[in-house]
C-alpha cells in the first residue's frame, strides 16, 4: 500500500513537471502553404511565420556557430554541403525554402532521419539557425536545374 501511494506521488509529480514544461514551450502556429489539405474547402487556421532576424549578418554568424554546437554537421557536413544529411547550401529544398519552412522543418524535423528541435531549441535559436542556412544560399541564377 504504501508502495503504491509512493509511485502514484512520483507519477503525479512527473505528470506535473511535464506539464510545467509544456506550458513554457508553444508550438509555432500552423503554417499556411500548399502541402496542406484542405477539408471541405478549408484551410486549417495558421499564419505564415516572420524571420526577426532575416538580413542579420550577426544572427547568421551566431547560426553558424549553433550549426556546430547542436551537430547540424554531423548529417549536414560543415558549411552545410551535405554528407548523410542533404546539402542546405544548393538551394534545393524538398520541403520548401522560405524562412518559415525552414524553421518549421527545424522546429518538427521531417521524415527518415532529422530530428524535432522544437523541443529543445527556443525559437529565436531557430530562427539563427535559419538566418545562416539562408545566408548560405546560392545567387538565384545560379541555381540548378534539377528539382526534388
Amino acid at each position: 500500500m504504501r508502495a503504491t501511494l509512493m509511485l502514484a506521488s512520483i507519477v503525479a509529480l512527473l505528470v506535473g513537471l511535464t506539464d510545467l514544461a509544456s506550458a513554457q514551450r508553444i508550438a509555432p502556429p500552423a503554417v499556411i502553404y500548399g502541402e496542406h489539405i484542405p477539408v471541405a474547402g478549408n484551410l486549417p487556421p495558421g499564419d505564415t511565420l516572420k524571420n526577426p532576424f532575416q538580413g542579420s549578418k550577426e544572427a547568421a554568424e551566431e547560426g553558424g556557430k549553433l550549426f556546430g554546437a547542436f551537430n547540424c554537421d554531423g548529417c549536414h557536413a560543415g558549411g552545410a554541403v551535405g554528407f548523410v544529411g542533404p546539402s542546405l547550401a544548393d538551394g534545393r529544398w524538398r520541403y520548401g525554402g522560405s524562412d518559415s519552412e525552414i524553421y518549421t522543418s527545424i522546429f518538427y524535423g521531417r521524415p527518415k532521419g532529422m530530428p524535432a528541435w522544437g523541443g529543445t531549441l527556443p525559437s529565436d535559436a531557430i530562427w539563427k539557425l535559419v538566418a545562416y542556412l539562408q545566408s548560405l544560399q546560392p545567387a538565384k541564377d545560379t541555381l540548378s536545374t534539377t528539382t526534388w
